[in-house]
């Protein structure tokens, strides 16, 4: 869910935010976190738990403008109301040549302390171009 928003949104996100091509998976889960929460929902977001390789991390929301006058019923305690910005995340990602898993570690909602979403690289997918310049 959201992964065909998030092959849209990472158009208007590179067109209106002026950001500079990511180095590396850490620079883009920043970027994710600091431009892109705060561009379209106007929170902050707070990047940590890295793994050794560098590959997995977590996004930590402080607000998380979705969930506002939400409560869920005690029959959908195993619902993730906010799942659909895991699929906006895998989505936009896909579109800059990184596979990864998105999945929600902690949500207020069914009473954590805080909205997380772990984001783990599955691989880099190299640019492929339709045609060949030197033919």
């Amino acid at each position: 869910m959201g992964y065909n928003i998030g092959i849209r949104l990472i158009d208007e996100f590179l067109a209106k935010s002026n950001v500079s091509r990511c180095v590396d998976f850490k620079e883009t889960a920043e970027m994710i976190a600091k431009v892109g929460f705060k561009m379209f929902l106007g929170v902050t977001a707070s990047v940590m738990n890295w793994d050794a390789d560098g590959t997995c991390c977590s996004i930590v929301l402080e607000d998380n403008p979705l969930v506002d006058f939400v409560e869920l019923p005690d029959t959908c305690q195993g619902l993730y109301y906010c799942n659909i910005l895991s699929g906006v995340i895998r989505g936009a990602l896909e579109m800059v040549a990184m596979k990864t898993e998105v999945t929600w570690i902690r949500d207020m909602l069914r009473g954590d302390d805080a909205y997380e979403l772990q984001v783990k690289l599955l691989k880099q997918v190299p640019e492929e171009y339709p045609y060949k310049d030197d033919e």
